[in-house]
């Protein structure tokens, strides 16, 4: 008989969230410091300058700000998991009857919902507990060194784009080639997220473009009402 197998993109979603959400970031954060500067009419080496600085910086922050929101998420775990297993210590069999009961709410009868809770606390009731009473599974735990890892190098990969445009761009055309590249990477970050995720593609990529662009429109706007002429 031929095996049924699936393939299911739940486990990516840690990674995944961290990784877009840094390449995101640093395409569009830096890319709008770099409009904004260029359209306050900065001096060419201001603006590059600028990209540079807006890299290093939002490289840090995510890293930090990831590394603190994921840790924070993995104590709050570790402090449900450890009030879990007291409760388990102290009253077994209670746990074993709210066990059924959660059973019971997603379509058991008594006596089904009765026999599974006791298999699976027979097995490993902490974990049983963890993931059907707390909603705690293995792909959903809070790796904050990943997270911290993923996010500063997709937001540095991500902002070393329009930082490399201002480099190479004609210093005239330097505001066009910003805006089409980094609105371009985006689009295209969108979709292979969208896809990695088994999510449909084209919404993923109209949501990025269209956030995206407000983004650096309103940046590139700021830049131009606050400049000074060359």
């Amino acid at each position: 008989m031929k095996r049924h197998n699936e393939v299911h993109r739940i486990d990516a979603i840690g990674w995944l969230r961290a990784a877009v959400l840094g390449a995101n970031d640093g395409i569009i954060s830096t890319a709008s410091l770099v409009l904004g500067v260029a359209t306050a009419h900065a001096a060419h080496p201001n603006i590059v300058l600028t990209g540079i600085a807006g890299l290093v910086a939002g490289t840090m922050s995510m890293a930090t700000g990831e590394y603190v929101s994921v840790h924070s998420q993995a104590d709050t775990e570790k402090a449900a998991l450890s009030q879990e297993q007291a409760e388990l210590n102290a009253d077994f069999h209670g746990e074993h009857r709210e066990l059924t009961g959660i059973y019971m709410k997603r379509g058991l009868d008594h006596a089904l919902a009765q026999q599974v809770a006791e298999k699976l606390m027979a097995h490993d009731a902490l974990a049983a507990h963890a993931r059907d009473e707390l909603g705690i599974t293995s792909a959903m735990t809070a790796r904050p060194l990943q997270a911290a890892l993923a996010s500063a190098c997709s937001f540095a990969i991500g902002a070393a784009l329009p930082l490399a445009v201002v480099m190479v761009a004609p210093e005239s055309q330097v505001i066009a080639w910003v805006a089409v590249s980094a609105l371009v990477s985006l689009a295209v970050l969108g979709g292979l997220a969208a896809k990695t995720g088994g999510a449909k593609v084209l919404p993923g990529v109209v949501r990025v473009f269209f956030w995206s662009s407000l983004a650096m429109g309103v940046t590139a706007g700021v830049g131009a009402l606050f400049g000074v002429a060359a």
